[in-house]
C-alpha cells in the first residue's frame, strides 16, 4: 500500500483516505461556498474496517492522506445467503465477503463480473467495480405518446435492484450501461 496527500478539492466519491485512526471511503461529498468564509466540504464516509457510515464535514483546503490499496483481480460468482462469493482471479480460491464489506458495490454485481479486491495488510477491505456495467432492466413505466428523448426520464429497477433513471424510451427487459461511480445511466447496451 502506497499513501500520498491529498486535499478537500480532491473530496469524490470512491477516493479513499486516512482520518480519524481510520481508513475511510468518501460515499458521497458537496462543496459549499460560506459567505465570507472560506468553503467547507460535507460528505458521507464509509470506515473500511466496520463497515459503518457517518456525515462529516470539512474545512476547504483541510489535508488527508490517500490510501491507495494493493489490487488482487477477482471475479464475482454467486450470493450465497447474506455473503457475496467470489474468485480470486490469481489463486482460484473462493471468497466470501460481507454486504458491510462490500457497501454500496452491491448493486453492480452481476455473474461473472470482473472486479479487483483493495487489499491492505492481506486483508481484503472492499472491492473496486468497473467505471461501468451492464445491466438488464427488470421493471419501468411503458413509453406512451407525447413522450420525447429531451429532458427528464423515469425510474428504472435493474436486475440488481438498483433504480437508475433512464430516457422514456427504454423499455423493461432492455440493457442499459450504468456508471458505478455515480449510478447514473450512460446509454442503451447491447446484449
Amino acid at each position: 500500500m502506497m499513501a500520498q496527500e491529498v486535499d478537500t478539492s480532491d473530496f469524490r466519491p470512491g477516493l479513499k483516505i486516512k482520518w480519524d485512526n481510520g481508513m475511510w471511503l468518501i460515499v458521497e461529498c458537496s462543496h459549499h461556498k460560506m459567505g465570507r468564509g472560506g468553503a467547507i466540504v460535507r460528505g458521507k464516509f464509509r470506515n473500511l474496517e466496520t463497515g459503518s457510515i457517518i456525515e462529516q464535514s470539512f474545512k476547504s483546503g483541510e489535508r488527508f492522506e490517500r490510501i491507495i490499496f494493493d489490487e488482487t483481480p477477482a471475479q464475482y460468482q454467486y450470493k450465497d445467503g447474506d455473503d457475496y462469493i467470489f474468485m480470486d482471479l490469481q489463486s482460484y480460491d473462493h471468497v466470501s465477503l460481507s454486504p458491510e464489506t462490500l457497501g454500496d458495490a452491491i448493486k453492480y454485481l452481476i455473474d461473472d463480473l470482473e472486479v479487483s479486491f483493495d487489499l491492505y495488510e492481506g486483508k481484503i477491505l472492499g472491492i473496486e467495480l468497473p467505471t461501468s456495467v451492464t445491466l438488464k432492466i427488470q421493471d419501468t413505466p411503458p413509453p406512451f405518446k407525447g413522450d420525447t428523448a429531451s429532458g427528464g426520464g423515469k425510474p428504472a429497477t435493474t436486475e440488481t435492484g438498483l433504480v437508475v433513471t433512464v430516457p422514456f424510451f427504454i423499455e423493461t427487459g432492455e440493457y442499459i450501461l450504468v456508471d458505478t461511480r455515480t449510478g447514473e445511466y450512460l446509454e442503451r447496451a447491447k446484449k
